[in-house]
């Protein structure tokens, strides 16, 4: 009987031992990340609360899942530069210069300012439903004729000013739960157009970020039943003050929607 105990044992120990080894490696690894965090509101964690006070207007958040990151990856630099608002020229004029040769880990996400989110979310819930398929229609024809050359041009940037890092390039959710429940708001019609331009901006960003060799963190299956009106405890804020935090995720959409995306990307 005693054989069997200590043959255990020292299996246990070796198994031990093999994790302690794993964990070690995992921790040296992380440790030698240099790690830039640029873009959007969607990556600043507007919405999410608990900002930092040095942020000023961006609104960048330590509920955001590039400081989720930081926080469990402990990597050896972290410049967290993404801002509420910006477009692609205001990375090419504001945020590229946080890249270096040095760094290895790059997160963005961008190009919905550009093709007018705010602008169409306002016509939207406050004009016909005819006003809406017009706004979201001049949203996708921007989206996937004008954009993909100013995505280039940040992709671009990116790889010349660190042509080593993995970049991964994150995408935006549906908002809304056609057909779901909801109280108040606005009807299927434009939650459907709404929800059709999250998917072309996706398509366009997805296949810019294929060919420049980056890879694309789509969101929109992890926020299923999660968005405005689904079943499931919603991760985005509807209409709320302040104003520029509406259809942002909260801190739970950054939490178990953005940050599991981007830590397995």
């Amino acid at each position: 009987m005693p054989r069997p105990v200590r043959a255990l044992s020292v299996a246990a120990i070796a198994a031990l031992l093999a994790l302690t080894t794993l964990f070690t490696a995992s921790s040296a690894s992380a440790a030698g990340v240099n790690y830039a965090a640029l873009g959007d509101s969607y990556s600043a964690g507007v919405g999410a609360g608990s900002y930092l006070s040095d942020s000023g207007s961006c609104k960048r958040s330590t509920n955001a899942y590039a400081y989720l990151w930081k926080n469990a990856h402990s990597p050896s630099s972290f410049s967290f530069v993404a801002c509420s608002g910006a477009r692609t020229g205001d990375v090419l004029n504001s945020q590229i210069s946080a890249l270096s040769s040095g760094t290895s880990l790059v997160s963005i996400s961008i190009g919905g300012n550009d093709a007018g989110f705010a602008d169409t979310m306002k016509t939207c819930v406050l004009g016909s439903d005819s006003d809406c398929l017009t706004a979201v229609n001049n949203a996708k024809s921007y989206a996937q004729n004008t954009l993909p050359s100013q995505l280039d041009k940040v992709y671009s940037a990116i790889h010349a000013k660190s042509p080593n890092a993995h970049v991964v390039v994150m995408g935006y959710p549906h908002l809304y739960k056609v057909g779901g429940d909801c109280l108040f708001g606005i009807g299927d019609t434009k939650r459907a157009a709404i929800n059709g331009a999250a998917d072309t901006l996706d398509s366009v960003i997805a296949k810019r970020v294929a060919n420049a060799g980056f890879t694309f963190g789509d969101v929109r299956s992890a926020f299923t039943e999660h968005e405005i009106c689904g079943s499931l405890t919603t991760w985005l804020h509807s209409t709320t003050l302040p104003v520029d935090e509406s259809y942002h995720p909260n801190s739970a959409g950054q939490a178990s929607g953005y940050y599991p995306v981007f830590n397995r990307s």
